[in-house]
């Protein structure tokens, strides 16, 4: 998320960062205070950004570290006629209130000339201790001290304003707030951006883009859920209500003006115009597990079922396999997005059988980003971030066919299976240690 918002700023992630997989602290090479305040208006993983003035595995080596911070660099913030304050936070530990005064006393060395405001000081400067990521085994001196002065907070209020608890319209698949924000971030979602979701459900993802100011549409196969009919999601409500959709939803936060449409379509089948016309597609296709994967079927069928049927909205489906989902998601996303335009999906897979092989690719989208988020011991879901970066040509529609890695792919198709094995053998593993 972070190397996502900061090439929307205009800024590069650096090889050379310090990046410690298992500390909750990164020190980051940006080039200026307003990209850092540009940074932290849209992200929901980071906490808050500071500017850092020193820091060191001993407070010996911490204030070494402040020592050689320019003078000229702290003058302006420590004016006689400004006021401040210093905030302690332990990771991983807490400190008493004694401890904490202790901490700050010793660093009068500091050329403060400001007065003490506690309440709404002009300038914040903090000192973070890590006592590393296991609370069973907490050491008696922090792995790493850092002082800095604040610059500003993240986004991770928006997990709270924007929870599906309080949502009025949702389904048994809707996307978690703080997931649908972070997707919006990967793909890079900016205003007057026009975003698609071709497995739109109940509109969560659109929610996160519109905030962003991008203006949102869907497709969904599901004539129900696009006009909110049939049986609630929600306990204790049997039936939807009449103004359960998802412009509502978006009217909820205030953000009906940057609705443009949900269609009912198969994804599988050709419905627009030629031409490139998403800035980013940010989707959650189904899986088979909560929501049935389907596409419609033949012309036969579709006549057959026309027959039997009372609706005319009705219509014979067959099964869409995974891996075809995701082939005709890829081969969308290279034929109708703008050029440096994202694709953002989920990715089911098994993890016993998990290698970076099994990745749908296509020679128009850049891999950029595959992150891991774990539902089970046995599986979890990928979320792949992918550019484009060639122009779609005819001959590029069915690349992936001549490709030697399409073999792989064809395991998603057995997801279904393999989730619901493992969730066969840990009920029967539970019921036997119950026995016991």
């Amino acid at each position: 998320e972070i190397t996502s918002l900061l090439s929307l700023c205009g800024g590069k992630f650096s090889g050379e960062q310090e990046i410690r997989v298992n500390s909750p602290f990164w020190i980051l090479n940006i080039p200026s205070e307003e990209m850092a305040r540009g940074l932290m208006k849209r992200t929901v993983c980071a906490k808050s950004i500071f500017e850092l003035w020193g820091h060191g595995r001993t407070e010996r080596e911490l204030y070494a570290s402040l020592k050689n911070y320019p003078v000229d660099k702290m003058l302006p913030y420590l004016q006689s006629d400004s006021t401040y304050k210093v905030h302690i936070h332990t990771f991983n530990k807490t400190l008493t209130q004694a401890q904490k005064i202790k901490k700050i006393d010793a660093l009068e060395f500091l050329p403060f000339k400001g007065k003490v405001n506690l309440k709404n000081p002009e300038h914040i400067f903090w000192i973070l201790e890590d006592y590393g990521m296991n609370p069973n085994n907490v050491p008696e001196k922090p792995f790493h001290l850092y002082f800095g002065r604040w610059i500003a907070d993240g986004q991770r209020e928006l997990i709270e304003s924007y929870s599906v608890k309080k949502r009025h319209f949702i389904g048994n698949t809707s996307m978690d707030a703080c997931l649908s924000f972070i997707m919006a971030n990967h793909g890079r979602v900016k205003p007057n951006d026009i975003v698609y979701d071709p497995f739109v459900g109940t509109g969560g993802l659109l929610i996160s883009s519109a905030h962003f100011g991008a203006y949102v549409c869907g497709t969904d196969i599901d004539y129900n859920t696009i006009h909110g009919l049939g049986k609630a999601s929600r306990k204790n409500q049997k039936w939807r209500g009449p103004d359960e959709n998802i412009r509502a939803n978006l009217r909820q936060y205030g953000l009906e003006k940057y609705y443009l449409d949900a269609l009912v379509a198969d994804s599988s089948r050709p419905i627009w115009r030629k031409g490139m016309l998403f800035d980013a597609i940010i989707t959650d296709p189904p899986y088979g597990i909560r929501e049935a994967t389907r596409r419609t079927g033949s012309q036969k069928e579709a006549v057959k079922s026309v027959e039997r049927s009372t609706e005319n909205h009705i219509f014979v489906s067959s099964n869409y396999h995974l891996s075809d989902i995701f082939f005709d998601l890829l081969k969308f996303a290279a034929e109708y997005l703008v050029m440096g335009g994202r694709l953002v999906y989920w990715l089911p897979v098994y993890r016993p059988e998990y290698t970076e092989e099994i990745i749908p690719r296509h020679p128009c989208l850049k891999l950029i980003s595959n992150c891991e988020q774990m539902l089970s011991s046995h599986t979890s879901r990928r979320l792949i971030t992918m550019e484009k970066v060639k122009e779609f040509k005819d001959q590029d529609e069915n690349s992936y066919l001549l490709d030697g890695q399409y073999m792989p792919y064809r395991g998603h198709n057995s997801f279904r299976e393999k989730y619901f094995s493992g969730v066969t053998k840990r009920i029967a593993k539970e019921e036997k240690d119950n026995q016991k």
